[in-house]
């Protein structure tokens, strides 16, 4: 019984920390996207309009329904894709200190999506 609790206190704190960190990163975009500003990075070449609005979904969207535990895993798809072309198409050329942040971040939301979001959530009410 208290093993049980420890994994879904654990499975919380995965989910809301990494989160709310990711928020510092997807806020700024968020309000540039909301100004009207989408002066942003095309690294996909989709445009950079798309590119700010998913962006924005995975930074900012994302995080906060994986806080809340809300659709949790489908939520940690794209904050995981988001984080995965920054490492590896923004940052693909740069030294691995570069990457770093990026690829831990990823593999928090890797680990969201295998594991779920635990009893402490929307999902699980």
């Amino acid at each position: 019984m208290k093993n049980n609790l420890l994994i879904h206190l654990g499975l919380a704190l995965l989910r809301i920390a990494p989160s709310a960190f990711m928020l510092t990163h997807g806020l700024p975009k968020f309000q540039k996207l909301i100004s009207g500003n989408t002066e942003f990075p095309d690294p996909l070449g989709i445009g950079k309009t798309p590119s700010l609005f998913l962006t924005v979904i995975g930074e900012f969207i994302c995080p906060i329904l994986i806080i809340v535990g809300f659709k949790t895993r489908w939520a940690s798809i794209p904050s995981a894709i988001t984080m995965l072309v920054a490492a590896l198409v923004v940052h693909g050329a740069d030294p691995f200190e570069k990457k770093e942040l990026a690829l831990l971040y990823a593999i928090v939301f890797i680990v969201i999506f295998l594991l779920g979001p635990g009893k402490y959530s929307i999902d699980r009410k």
